[in-house]
């Protein structure tokens, strides 16, 4: 509560929309590229809902999406790559400590 009220309070609201837009659509591309890769790698497991014309809507989805991303600014780019980056260091770094694999060697 305390960082997103500090982000209200010193971003621009129209570059918070943008970093959030950015956000939302990469996660829909992971989506799409799930869909993909579930359908293909485990064909026969249980699914209460089905995407329809696979793989056309999730191939037109990462499209779409990306699409939609291009779109933004450079600088919403920059803080994405950043964000995503500073990101990635701390999952890898806590799950290197943390994970159960590691803790069965």
């Amino acid at each position: 509560m305390l960082f997103c009220g500090l982000c209200g309070a010193f971003i621009p609201i129209d570059q918070l929309g943008d970093l959030t837009n950015i956000g939302t659509l990469f996660a829909f591309v992971l989506v799409c590229i799930g869909i993909i890769i579930m359908r293909r790698t485990q064909p026969d497991l249980p699914r209460p809902f089905r995407t329809p014309m696979v793989p056309l809507v999730p191939i037109l989805g990462v499209i779409v999406n990306l699409a939609l991303m291009a779109s933004l600014s450079g600088i919403t780019w920059m803080s994405f790559v950043t964000w995503m980056a500073v990101g990635l260091v701390v999952y890898f770094s806590y799950s290197k400590r943390h994970s159960v694999a590691q803790m069965l060697k």
